[in-house]
């Protein structure tokens, strides 16, 4: 069903905070200053944590002012009472990527014996975590239970800092049903990747099941329990234009998430997708203090690039000015940010960036 629908960097906040800040904003058209010059995904110029995962490259000051992405490595986490691998403090998240697999930029993960549990509740705006190494091209399995309330998504993706994103996402309304969706630097093909829903052979609230993206250079597969749900070749993606190929290309770390669409501040159309507004009072969060969802273990398989030299640390953007598809290339720069003086996204911040870029594409 055809929905109003941001990309996923933008979704998961139950409040917004009101514009107390006077802060200084990134866009295509203003780019940050020399003095604050990362762009943040949440579109706020900044220096040190800014400067690592979902730092906009083609908005900060150069796009060499982020850090690299770092480099793919083959690899299961498996979760079951094991968060050995996962940084909790995101103010703590140096770029280490031999340190940590994975971090948590919001909310709060739960250990279990069955993997972790990602949470949300009334306050928290919901959960996600993010791989701290990226992968361009390669295959992703999610081993994962969703989550199962009207109003309530589950998602695991992938998102590039130019905000390419290949998508499944479950809403709790609908525990039978996947839905698959690409973007392309933040644009959405509505025809093509808006509502295109898979089924599920059981619940996917009750059972374990593999959600799969098979993303090559030349084609993209969705994937259930090994079995192709959907397919996309990039020849197919070409623009009515002949000039650009609006397909996922660059390199993207892979998140996953809970987070709250049926809630006041949601559009209309994404509050019926979502199955309505989040019954708060549902028994099963008001015995637990919250909603959620297992992930079990997630594989990272890289694709192989034979002409990568063995000391690469990471990938960069260059310079594209006039061309649509931003220039990658690897990297030996170090991935890390100076310790201390750190500067750190608060939640309020959090808010008034997302309240900023919800306002600017919605009016």
């Amino acid at each position: 069903m055809p929905r109003t629908r941001l990309p996923l960097v933008l979704l998961g906040l139950s409040a917004i905070v009101p514009l107390t800040l006077a802060q200084t904003y990134c866009n295509a058209t203003s780019l940050c200053p020399e003095s604050a010059p990362c762009c943040s995904e949440y579109g706020y110029c900044g220096s040190g944590t800014f400067c690592l995962g979902g730092c906009e490259p083609m908005h900060s000051f150069s796009p060499t002012s982020c850090r690299p992405n770092p480099i793919c490595q083959s690899m299961t986490t498996t979760f079951a009472n094991d968060v050995s691998r996962i940084q909790q403090v995101a103010s703590e998240w140096n770029g280490n990527a031999s340190a940590y697999d994975w971090y948590v930029n919001s909310g709060q993960i739960i250990p279990s014996s069955d993997g972790i549990k990602l949470v949300l509740n009334e306050t928290n705006g919901g959960t996600k975590i993010s791989s701290t190494r990226y992968v361009h091209y390669g295959k992703i399995d999610f081993v994962l239970e969703t989550s199962k309330w009207p109003g309530v998504v589950t998602a695991a993706i992938t998102m590039s800092d130019v905000k390419d994103e290949i998508d499944w996402e479950f809403t709790g309304s609908n525990t039978t049903l996947a839905q698959t969706n690409y973007w392309f630097m933040g644009i959405a093909n509505y025809s093509d990747s808006q509502g295109l829903s898979v089924d599920v052979s059981s619940d996917t609230s009750a059972n374990y099941h593999t959600y799969t993206f098979d993303w090559q250079e030349d084609y993209l597969n969705w994937m259930i329990d090994g079995n192709v749900v959907r397919s996309l070749q990039k020849q197919s993606t070409l623009s009515s234009d002949g000039t650009t190929y609006k397909y996922p290309t660059t390199p993207s770390q892979i998140q996953i998430s809970i987070w709250p669409a049926g809630i006041n501040t949601s559009a209309e159309g994404t509050i019926a997708w979502a199955g309505g507004m989040i019954n708060w009072q549902d028994p099963d969060y008001v015995a637990n203090g919250y909603f959620w969802n297992t992930i079990q273990s997630v594989t990272i398989t890289c694709a192989d690039d034979p002409n990568q030299a063995s000391n690469t640390t990471g990938w960069a953007y260059s310079d594209s000015k006039g061309q649509t598809v931003p220039t990658v290339y690897d990297t030996t720069a170090s991935l890390l940010i100076n310790g201390g003086g750190r500067t750190t996204m608060s939640w309020t911040m959090y808010a008034v960036g997302v309240f900023t870029i919800l306002m600017t594409m919605l009016l």
